[in-house]
């Protein structure tokens, strides 16, 4: 089984974070049964001062599972042309997507954001008919608690987006719904009203891996094995709290 992480800033992070991925890398290797890989065209985290990082806040998380397609300012509309290229490329299997704020908050509206989920869809499955698409709903950030119109335009994609995805839906190449987790919030989880901090990672990680455990019987229910990891570390979680 071959994973791949599809994201924004959120997904990428940022030079010193831990990041959603590594805490999913970690839930894989505790739960999941099979051989598996994390593959992608991309390996970096992103660093204001340089073109590219990977200092990783774990030094446990090892180069081979850094592998992603996520960008920092880069949402459904520029993952849309790539998708096609990165799934033939590094066969992946079963696709892990977070996007859409960036589209909303720079580029587009709800509607075109909505045909880019459908251009991404299908180019996904141009390169394999077979592929599965775990898809998370846009969690707003800080500037929905001032904008009005701006919280209304996200949650009126999360709306197009659900329709989406059971519209396209396939037995051959399921697309799955993850559920934004019913805790999350953006003055505890993140550490700029954005961008998740080390609770956020946890949940952001555990919304995937449950989805894919409950739908698909892949690894475990995510607390179970979060607790299994960091029974193993001395209780620790790691990660940036904050940033000036």
């Amino acid at each position: 089984m071959r994973f791949m992480f599809v994201g924004d800033s959120m997904t990428i992070g940022r030079a010193g974070d831990f990041t959603w991925r590594y805490r999913m890398w970690q839930h894989l290797n505790a739960s999941y049964g099979g051989p598996y890989a994390i593959v992608g065209p991309r390996t970096g985290l992103y660093d204001p001062d340089s073109a590219v990082s990977h200092a990783y806040g774990a030094a446990d998380f090892p180069a081979k599972a850094w592998r992603h397609l996520a960008g920092w300012g880069e949402g459904w509309q520029h993952m849309a042309p790539l998708i096609r290229a990165a799934v033939a490329a590094h066969r992946a299997d079963v696709l892990l997507v977070s996007l859409g704020l960036i589209d909303l908050g720079f580029y587009t509206d709800s509607d075109q954001t909505a045909v880019y989920v459908r251009e991404f869809i299908a180019e996904a499955r141009a390169a394999n008919p077979r592929v599965r698409i775990v898809v998370l709903p846009v969690i707003p950030n800080t500037r929905a608690d001032t904008d009005p119109a701006f919280a209304a335009e996200v949650d009126r994609f999360n709306d197009l987006l659900a329709k989406t995805v059971a519209d396209l839906d396939d037995a051959a190449s399921p697309l799955l719904p993850a559920s934004r987790p019913a805790s999350y919030d953006i003055h505890r989880d993140t550490y700029d009203g954005t961008h998740p901090a080390p609770s956020g990672e946890h949940l952001l990680a555990g919304a995937f891996a449950d989805a894919i455990h409950q739908a698909w019987g892949l690894g475990a229910p995510y607390a179970v094995t979060r607790k299994r990891v960091e029974g193993r570390v001395g209780g620790r979680v790691g990660g940036r709290e904050g940033r000036g």
